[in-house]
């Protein structure tokens, strides 16, 4: 559904674009102008000849227009590209790790308009995919800047192994000093509280950590993917190589999900503990 919308919106930007095109303007110009200035050069000639011819030639523009190849890969890359506002994204890492698999995604549209047919559906389908993929990437993106981007959790790192050991060492004084068991019972909750915080603060930064790393293998992989499609024969469109480049693609984004989720999870909970 999202791909079929992505068409339709770059189609309309395709129509958009030939009837804004300076060839589409310089033709309704000349038509006025022929119209009010010259309307009957031929005995034979009408005015409103003039408007019919200039309405064939702006159709045969817009038709030169939707049916070139490079235009419409052109709108469908804005398009996309347009869902993906990469300013949105602080780290200058991320940032250029989704610059380069746009890069690559362009990439292969180029290739997908070289071929036809059976070949060209099939290479459709893995860019599909990919489209799948970057989404992931740039949500990835977005968990990533949440977390760098924290001063919250950047104090909480810094102040709460503290706030533990200083709320262990009165609890052992309390305890050594025989205090009531409700106060006692209440330090040690404050213990328990503190020390599931630094688990859930540790979690978080190996997530994140995890999640840096992912940028990058996700990244090399889409241009493994690239390589392997531009080796695509088309004797082998049927064959198990294209079958398995779109496994491959397919399960590497479930594992940037498993990511996103694990993310999230952790986040809920801090929010929990909070």
């Amino acid at each position: 559904m999202a791909n079929q919308e992505v068409r339709a919106r770059a189609l309309g930007a395709v129509l958009t674009n030939a009837l804004v095109r300076w060839e589409s303007l310089v033709t309704i110009a000349v038509t006025l102008i022929l119209f009010l200035f010259v309307p009957e050069p031929f005995p034979w000639w009408q005015a409103w000849f003039w408007l019919v011819a200039g309405l064939i030639a702006e159709a045969a523009l817009i038709i030169a227009t939707v049916t070139d190849p490079r235009a419409a890969q052109a709108a469908l890359a804005r398009e996309f590209e347009s869902r993906y506002d990469l300013r949105q994204i602080r780290s200058e890492d991320s940032r250029r790790r989704l610059e380069s698999a746009l890069e690559y995604r362009r990439n292969m549209m180029t290739l997908i308009g070289r071929h036809q047919g059976a070949m060209r559906s099939n290479l459709q389908q893995t860019l599909n995919d990919i489209n799948d993929w970057i989404a992931h990437m740039y949500d990835l993106a977005l968990h990533i800047d949440a977390f760098e981007g924290n001063a919250l959790v950047k104090r909480d790192q810094r102040e709460v192994p503290r706030q533990l050991e200083a709320a262990r060492q009165r609890l052992d004084r309390e305890r050594q000093a025989n205090a009531d068991p409700d106060f006692i019972r209440d330090l040690e909750a404050q213990v328990d509280l503190l020390d599931r915080q630094i688990t859930n603060l540790q979690a978080t930064e190996n997530g994140i950590r995890r999640a840096q790393v992912q940028l990058d293998s996700t990244l090399s992989s889409v241009g493994t993917i690239y390589a392997q499609m531009s080796l695509l024969g088309t004797k082998e469109v049927d064959s198990s190589n294209a079958q398995r480049l779109r496994l491959e693609i397919r399960d590497e984004v479930a594992e940037l999900q498993d990511t996103i989720d694990a993310l999230d999870e952790v986040q809920s909970q801090r929010l929990r503990i909070s």
